[in-house]
């Protein structure tokens, strides 16, 4: 069993609530990035708080520990419950990143992989590894491995034991929901719900990985 989380990449405030709202009974969390947020601002995650699911702040937030401190407590202070970060900054950005999220009872999750073909290009020759290794070390809460290459789900799984592993790079992507739902704890999916012509229905077809 698997959570399915709604990449929510969508740039109008009303369609996101909408989506949101006709979602919700098919969706564990809404993930919620930059385009959302530059759109509407911070204020997006209480409104969406009507939904009462987990809100994950996808800024892959990437600077020195005391900036990383600044955004996450910012993210937590609007009302988001976990945060995504980049593990390439080194052990002590995402200490930060980790320490604001558990001193607002939230959670922290870090990129060890992307799931677009780029991510090939830079977190390889052991990188992910070494990153996924290091997110433990930390103290997070699990990381970020790619749907798109189930492969490298299976060897990252092996650096973060029962940590929680969520993947992106379902459906629109080329990811398989099938193929990586008993590899992870949650998938993300984005474009193939929002954009479908009932978004309900879209998410809804997700359950049979839910509920497996």
């Amino acid at each position: 069993m698997a959570e399915l989380i709604l990449a929510l990449d969508v740039l109008d405030r009303q369609r996101a609530l909408e989506i949101a709202r006709e979602c919700a009974p098919y969706i564990d969390a809404i993930k919620v990035g930059y385009p959302l947020v530059l759109s509407c601002g911070l204020s997006i995650a209480r409104e969406l708080s009507v939904t009462r699911l987990p809100l994950i702040a996808d800024f892959k937030v990437a600077d020195i520990p005391n900036t990383n401190t600044l955004i996450c407590n910012q993210i937590f202070g609007a009302g988001f419950s976990a945060v995504i970060c980049q593990g390439f900054t080194g052990m002590d950005s995402v200490k930060a990143c980790v320490t604001s999220a558990h001193a607002h009872n939230g959670e922290c999750y870090v990129v060890a992989e992307m799931s677009h073909p780029g991510g090939n290009e830079f977190f390889s020759g052991g990188v992910a590894e070494q990153i996924a290794g290091n997110a433990m070390i930390a103290g997070a809460d699990g990381i970020i491995a790619p749907a798109t290459r189930p492969d490298r789900v299976k060897i990252l799984r092996g650096f973060v034991g029962e940590k929680k592993i969520l993947s992106p790079g379902i459906g629109t992507q080329g990811g398989d929901a099938d193929a990586v739902a008993a590899l992870v704890d949650g998938i993300i999916v984005g474009r193939s719900i929002y954009d479908a012509p009932d978004p309900a229905v879209a998410a809804k077809g997700y359950s049979h990985v839910r509920h497996r």
